[in-house]
């Protein structure tokens, strides 16, 4: 005998009935199963509603009977054949009379009693179970209606009813015993032992399934749902959550107990003492083998899953009064218990200074009286504080057996949540080690379920969420790259990168779902208007795990809120020069900053683009190597410049070429006045270890004094044409000597320099042509040869 239970939303329409229909075919022509079946989608909730509405005298409970007669006069109407559409028609006529006799009692006395209620959620079970029922007939099936009210027997506690095993199994086999045909049973409902009706909780179709497989010793029971059985995480939450295999009972107990949503808590039990195994499936993928649930469930994962219960408290006693104080805890818990809250976490230091438990937010009000009654006399005495309460928790859970083999497991747990930022409130670890269990802030829940769900499940994986300010030719450009190599990240590396947040100077956008990054840029003019502060408060209120911070500006105002995003525990990626070039102590801040968070600060592309020279300089400091000269030609663009005077061009000419080319800066005096090398050689400067400041570095721009302050790029241009015979001089004259002119930088003795400087051919800048960098490194280690680095150092793609 197999037991077969249907959720709600498998059978919410017709076509979905088919569905069901199609995939319990076989076992109903074996006559083998029982069937159980929760009411039609939607249909619960209405009838709470219809309570609820009629208890406060509002008539709109009449639309939602109207809505509930509809449904399953449609369903009827569609799926039985019209000649036994009357007898049909009638029940559900007859049931939905009493419904609305009951509302309108409800109606008029003004209140709905914990017994009535269960009455009233009753009909939603008994309308889908025979409707059900003669819908199999109608195709030739021996079906026998089974309202569980006559064969599940519970306590009068209405609204979570407990259960009579005893009595239970012995009239559940009775009944199968003395009646024929497939039984189609309600779910949900029971009755006490003098016929009250009662409910066995939310979602307890699960339960009563459950049940009836325990007494019948069925060989299993399956639970079709709408998900390909029990995930490794809720996945509207983890979009990377996938279908757990197998798993324990006592794993999937943890798993419901925390908020798994495929299974109720309790449907484990009855199950579990007998060993049936349980099969959790998906209506609607028939095929997917979904989530087996037994007693020989293997794994090699360390984890099965990572579950969560959104809308928590914490509700905290401390006070030195407490220590070594017998019968505190006992107190404690007896207050919770006489108000009826029902305590999901428990956490105590082992000093006894502070006892803490997790509750619904909704028992709080009640909780918190209820201790400070009971505590009255040490909170006024001064020896217990007053009793503190945190809302808007959340508590994440991993659990698994295979945990308990495994050191470590905790530890991979909280580091993967401190790397993320996310502070954890309280802690509990049952001795069996099969489930650990973290309270943190309800808004970092999500975050934290994806950190969690990469650490366990996905460690050769990786999902980077960027945000991007600068949509220009630098931005656009990484964005492009991202776009091409984004298939190939995926497959080679494990490396998912998704784009959440974009800006300009103008205007930015947001995509929880990650940018389309082919049709991204340019961004909209009828988009929000750009806001710096406003665009790092969305980053952090979208709290993604592995956040990276892109700046693609040359923006002082976006440096300066670098410090701001690494306290968030976001890493910064940046070619702006701003913050590592303003005060020494700005710089170490952040540096400071980065260490501390455990997050990255990555800016190589300050100094020579893509080459490696800022991390082969930290390498050789960090090495013990001792720094004693760097000489760097830093500028693409100004080398560029006088490669083409070499060739005979003109300077202005030149100038204009490297625009055109994207090698320079919007304004060519940005590059030409030798601040941008400046910012590069100080910041070379305070990698090796010199303390120094911008105004230490000695510069001698390439602009002349009349073209300084000149407004627009083409009254520039004209400006600067009046050196053109200058430039043409000096390359003629140091071509006569075999010399070239380079645009180069040094430190040397805690001295930093930028200027033009004629070099001979002994030099290693001497072969430099077009937008090559080259940069030289003379250390203790690297003396008489120097550490040479070489390679392009302008243009975007760099």
């Amino acid at each position: 005998m197999k037991v077969i239970k249907f959720g709600g939303s498998s059978v919410a329409s017709p076509e979905n009935i088919k569905k069901v229909l199609k995939i319990i075919e076989p076992d109903v022509r074996t006559g083998k199963c029982a069937l159980v079946f929760s009411a039609f989608q939607g249909v619960t909730s209405s009838l709470f509603k219809c309570a609820e509405y009629a208890s406060i005298q509002n008539e709109g409970y009449k639309k939602f009977l109207v809505e509930i007669e509809d449904k399953h006069v449609a369903i009827v109407k569609d799926l039985i054949p019209v000649k036994d559409q009357s007898s049909v028609l009638t029940f559900v006529k007859i049931c939905l009379n009493e419904l609305e006799d009951l509302c309108h009692g409800v109606f008029l006395v003004k209140e709905c009693t914990p017994r009535v209620m269960d009455y009233i959620a009753s009909f939603g079970e008994r309308l889908s179970a025979f409707i059900l029922a003669e819908i199999l007939k109608s195709q030739g099936i021996d079906t026998c209606y089974v309202d569980s009210r006559e064969i599940i027997k519970t306590n009068d506690n209405f609204g979570n009813a407990q259960v009579d095993f005893t009595l239970t199994n012995q009239l559940i086999n009775e009944f199968f015993i003395n009646n024929k045909g497939i039984k189609v049973i309600t779910g949900y409902i029971a009755s006490t032992s003098q016929n009250e009706t009662t409910t066995l909780g939310r979602n307890g179709s699960d339960y009563s399934s459950s049940i009836i497989a325990g007494a019948l010793n069925a060989e299993c029971l399956e639970i079709w749902t709408d998900t390909s059985g029990i995930m490794t995480a809720d996945p509207k939450l983890v979009y990377r959550a996938f279908t757990i295999p197998e798993l324990t009972y006592h794993e999937a107990m943890e798993l419901s107990h925390f908020g798994a949503r495929v299974l109720f808590p309790a449907s484990v039990q009855p199950v579990m003492k007998l060993g049936i195994p349980v099969y959790i499936k998906n209506t609607f993928e028939p095929d997917n083998k979904g989530s087996l649930i037994s007693n020989k469930a293997t794994s090699n994962g360390l984890v099965k899953g990572i579950s969560s219960l959104s809308e928590i408290c914490l509700l905290t006693i401390q006070g030195t009064g407490l220590v070594e104080v017998v019968g505190v805890s006992k107190r404690f818990f007896s207050a919770i218990a006489e108000t009826g809250v029902n305590v999901i976490l428990i956490s105590q230091a082992s000093s006894e200074h502070s006892i803490c438990i997790a509750i619904s937010n909704k028992d709080s009000a009640k909780a918190v009286i209820a201790l400070e009654q009971e505590f009255s006399n040490e909170i006024s005495a001064g020896r217990m504080d007053p009793v503190m309460l945190k809302q808007d928790m959340a508590i994440v859970a991993v659990v698994g057996e295979n945990m308990k083999l495994h050191p470590g497991s905790s530890g991979r747990m909280f580091q993967a949540l401190g790397r993320n930022n996310i502070n954890v409130f309280a802690i509990a670890q049952g001795s069996s080690e099969l489930n650990i269990s973290a309270v943190v802030l309800r808004d970092d829940l999500q975050k934290s379920l994806n950190a969690l769900h990469e650490v366990f499940f996905l460690s050769q994986f990786k999902v980077l969420h960027l945000f991007l300010i600068g949509t220009g030719l630098i931005g656009s450009t990484l964005i492009k790259m991202i776009s091409e190599q984004i298939d190939k990240l995926k497959s080679e590396q494990g490396l998912e990168i998704q784009i959440h947040g974009l800006a300009n100077s103008r205007q930015m956008a947001f995509n929880e779902d990650g940018f389309e990054l082919n049709t991204c840029i340019p961004l909209k003019v009828s988009q929000e208007q750009y806001i710096l502060n406003k665009f790092i408060s969305q980053m952090l209120k979208m709290n993604f795990s592995n956040t990276v911070f892109v700046d693609c500006t040359s923006s002082e105002e976006v440096a300066s809120a670098y410090d701001t995003i690494l306290e968030a525990n976001i890493s910064v990626v940046t070619p702006n020069k701003k913050a590592n070039s303003e005060s020494i102590t700005r710089y170490l801040k952040l540096q400071a900053s980065a260490k501390k968070r455990g997050c990255k600060f990555l800016f190589e592309t300050n100094v020579a683009a893509g080459l490696p020279v800022i991390s082969s300089l930290q390498d050789l400091v960090i090495s013990g190597d001792k720094v004693l000269k760097i000489e760097g030609v830093l500028s693409g663009s100004i080398n560029f410049i006088l490669s083409r005077l070499e060739d005979g061009v003109l300077f202005s000419e030149a100038i204009g070429e490297a625009k055109e080319k994207g090698f320079t800066e919007p304004d060519p005096r940005d590059d030409l006045n030798g601040m941008d090398v400046a910012r590069k050689i100080l910041i070379l400067a305070r990698v090796s270890g010199e303390n120094i400041s911008l105004n230490d570095v000695e510069i001698n721009s390439l602009v002349p004094k009349e073209a300084e302050f000149v407004e627009g790029y083409e009254n520039f241009i004209d400006a600067i044409k009046a050196d053109d015979q200058k430039f043409l001089d000096l390359i003629t004259s140091n071509k006569a000597e075999n010399k070239k002119l380079r645009f180069m930088a040094s430190l040397e003795n805690g001295k930093a320099k930028v200027g033009l400087k004629s070099i001979d051919s002994n030099h290693p800048f001497y072969s430099l042509r077009g937008s090559d960098n080259m940069v030289l490194f003379t250390t203790e280690r690297y003396n008489e040869y120097p550490m040479v680095i070489r390679g392009p150092g302008a243009g975007a793609a760099v």
